[in-house]
């Protein structure tokens, strides 16, 4: 894992994603160098300084990509939006709920990513899922070279990420290559359905995926028998969760085991563990739609998969870092040793020879997600070659 800030593992793991999802190394610098201090500061002076520091390279990009927009240089301005959306989304996630101008800053992220998207991918767009009278939205990105309708990977956020930042770290534009559809899911809790519509997470995730499979069963570009889902971090919950209850599913990932989050919890409470984001207890309490600390560990009680996983009948993979400091391995392992009726179930480890041996893979996506893909390449009926 790249050290930038060695006594702030939150913002490390932040400036790890922003790598993942194609941060230039330049421009990581010029943005870090000013923050040596503020990294020691308490939460809200220091993530106000990171904010400042990144939102104002994202600026800067968005600048050129209007320069190179006016000289009719589409292609390159949109790689320049996308950078500065992730940019902006790293900058965003370190605030805390209810932040000056948080909210904003997310519109902002929003408009630069899909400006920058339609330059630079034709075929992935914005698509919204109907839900309980609202929506669920979500990116589709079709896979290539397929005539007919297509195997689908549907992929759900962790507690803290949203879907831009699943697109832009490569994992659907992997499967596009493979012959493989992506749909990349906002589900309750996360991105747009938290943020803009005030949709909370719920522990029974099958609720909403079954929202999902039934609006990609009414696509005709769909094949509605080879329909997958994958879920990092604490999808590496939801993932299991729902398609040991949606009998849909033809296989499920978890990309990070997270069998029993509410111990995680429980650790956490004693400082056990690494946070993933500053603010923690203010931030899952939004994400649950908590009272308060008590009232969230309540609502964790649920979040677990015992007596579960001997519902899925389905091939399953099982992944997990070897140096992952926010979710044990030995949660990893209880999840594939629960998996007792999955016809083709794995577990792989990586570690500082795969790379991706940290919390999500944040240190190596590139090559834990190329094992991913091609597993779910060789369950859904895509390629590898």
């Amino acid at each position: 894992m790249f050290r930038y800030f060695p006594t702030n593992y939150v913002w490390d793991l932040s400036v790890n994603l922003s790598i993942e999802m194609g941060a230039r190394m330049g421009e990581i610098a010029a943005m870090c160098e000013p923050l040596a201090e503020a990294a020691k500061a308490p939460d809200a002076a220091g993530t106000a300084a990171f904010r400042e520091s990144w939102v104002k390279m994202a600026d800067t990009l968005t600048e050129l990509a209007t320069e190179d927009e006016a000289r009719g240089r589409t292609i390159s301005a949109g790689v320049k939006h996308l950078r500065a959306a992730n940019y902006m989304l790293t900058a965003e996630r370190l605030q805390g709920h209810g932040s000056d101008g948080r909210l904003a800053l997310y519109r902002r992220m929003l408009a630069a990513f899909y400006r920058g998207l339609s330059m630079t991918h034709a075929g992935a767009q914005r698509v919204v899922i109907p839900y309980e009278g609202q929506q669920l939205s979500a990116i589709w990105i079709p896979a290539e070279g397929v005539t007919g309708p297509q195997p689908v990977l549907v992929q759900v956020n962790g507690l803290d990420s949203v879907k831009e930042m699943k697109y832009l770290v490569g994992p659907p534009n992997w499967l596009a290559t493979r012959g493989v559809a992506s749909l990349i899911v906002d589900q309750p809790g996360t991105g747009e359905a938290l943020r803009l519509h005030d949709i909370k997470a719920r522990f029974d995730s099958e609720h909403w995926a079954s929202k999902v499979v039934d609006w990609l069963e009414a696509r005709p570009d769909v094949d509605p028998k080879r329909i997958g889902m994958e879920g990092v971090s604490l999808g590496g919950y939801f993932c299991p969760r729902a398609v040991a209850f949606e009998p849909r599913f033809a296989c499920g990932v978890a990309w990070g085991g997270n069998h029993d989050w509410r111990d995680v919890q429980k650790r956490r409470l004693e400082r056990e563990g690494d946070f993933p984001v500053p603010h923690y207890w203010d931030h899952v309490c939004w994400v649950w739609g908590a009272r308060d600390v008590d009232h969230f560990m309540e609502i964790a009680e649920n979040v677990h998969l015992d007596g579960v996983l001997d519902r899925i009948q389905v091939p399953f993979l099982v992944t997990h870092g070897a140096k992952d400091s926010q979710i044990p391995l030995k949660w990893a392992e209880r999840t594939y040793e629960q998996l007792i009726n999955s016809p083709r179930r794995e577990l792989k480890i990586f570690d500082d020879r795969t790379g991706g041996a940290q919390h999500a893979s944040c240190d190596n996506a590139a090559n834990a997600g190329a094992y991913i893909m091609d597993w779910v390449a060789e369950v859904l009926g895509g390629h590898t070659a």
